[in-house]
């Protein structure tokens, strides 16, 4: 609160006190009075340690080796030797400290004056000290007797300001209630968008695991599959095989005697045809050309042997299962209802 000297214009004897309180160098009310000896006048004692300050700057703190230093009063320039506490080892003036508690104390009781107190507009010299219900504005008495107001219900104008002030003090409350019921609702919410987040990753990593479980079973399944094909695949070529390595052992012999064959009909003479060598050659091989050229009694294979179509997979089925796959609650609750009670009975 500022307390300048040149506020107050007229005389009055809080005024002219207020005016012996008021510092000479911050020209405010004293805070912490100290009286400067021998000449008795007052500075706060921070402003005195100002000036100390600054007409002494190598003095640092009381504790200092520099036994003391000049002070110069600012109001009558009389100059006093201070010892090694500074300003700090002068007196307080307890007086002027408790003239200023009573100056303040009686400032703040004091009625307001002329000019400071609503005026009526209609009567100048009239203070507002009523209150018009009817029409719901502040009035003066002379407008309650002859004026605008003289048919009104009047009360008074200190009752109407308790009640509305009181009235405006329970809707403060109410507003501080309500703002603390909404932040509250605030940190429902906050609290229930984290746990819907927490609970959504959860539910993330547990659908990802149940697909990853799924795509493994596939994986399985497919590898066991592919290898039922590989083992049908190597019967059948075995046994392919086994039959062309057959017939071409058939091939081979037959083609040996052929050559023979061949050899026998080089032979011109019929004599010496059937009496030599040739002779023999087609006597012994006669019957087993005849067998070769009959094709032989070798294991044939059937038509569509190599057919596969017996490993064919309908995936249909699967496929319009996983494209129906949907979140059921109720069969989670189930399976959850079903592991307790499970777990009861273990």
């Amino acid at each position: 609160m500022d307390f300048q000297a040149g506020i107050l214009q007229d005389g009055s004897p809080m005024e002219s006190l207020e005016k012996q309180l008021i510092c000479p160098i911050c020209l405010e009310m004293f805070s912490k009075p100290v009286v400067i000896l021998p000449c008795q006048h007052n500075l706060c004692r921070k402003c005195a340690n100002d000036v100390f300050q600054a007409a002494n700057p190598y003095w640092q703190s009381r504790g200092s080796v520099i036994s003391g230093g000049r002070f110069r009063c600012p109001s009558c320039r009389h100059e006093v030797l201070l010892d090694r506490h500074g300003v700090y080892g002068l007196q307080r003036n307890l007086l002027v400290e408790n003239i200023i508690d009573i100056y303040k104390q009686e400032c703040s009781s004091r009625p307001l004056k002329k000019g400071e107190h609503p005026m009526c507009k209609e009567h100048e010299d009239e203070r507002i000290n009523i209150y018009c219900v009817t029409c719901e504005v502040p009035t003066c008495s002379m407008c309650k007797v002859f004026g605008a107001h003289k048919d009104c219900e009047v009360a008074p104008l200190q009752t109407v300001f308790q009640g509305q002030k009181t009235e405006l003090n329970n809707c403060i409350s109410m507003l501080v209630a309500g703002n603390d019921r909404i932040q509250t609702i605030i940190s429902q919410l906050e609290d229930s968008c984290r746990s819907t987040e927490e609970n959504s990753e959860a539910a993330k990593r547990e659908l990802c695991a149940r697909f990853d479980a799924l795509a493994a079973l596939l994986e399985e399944k497919k590898s066991e599959l592919l290898q039922r094909i590989t083992r049908e695949q190597g019967d059948k070529t075995g046994f392919v095989q086994g039959l062309i390595h057959q017939y071409k052992e058939q091939l081979e012999k037959s083609s040996r005697l052929v050559e023979t064959a061949i050899q026998a009909m080089e032979e011109t003479g019929g004599a010496t045809f059937l009496m030599g060598t040739a002779g023999d050659v087609a006597v012994l091989f006669l019957p087993r050309i005849v067998e070769a050229s009959k094709g032989g009694r070798l294991e044939k294979i059937e038509h569509g042997y190599e057919s596969m179509d017996a490993f064919s997979v309908s995936l249909d089925h699967l496929a319009e299962a996983v494209c129906a796959l949907d979140f059921d609650p109720a069969e989670e609750d189930e399976e959850y209802f079903d592991g307790e009670e499970e777990e009861v009975e273990e």
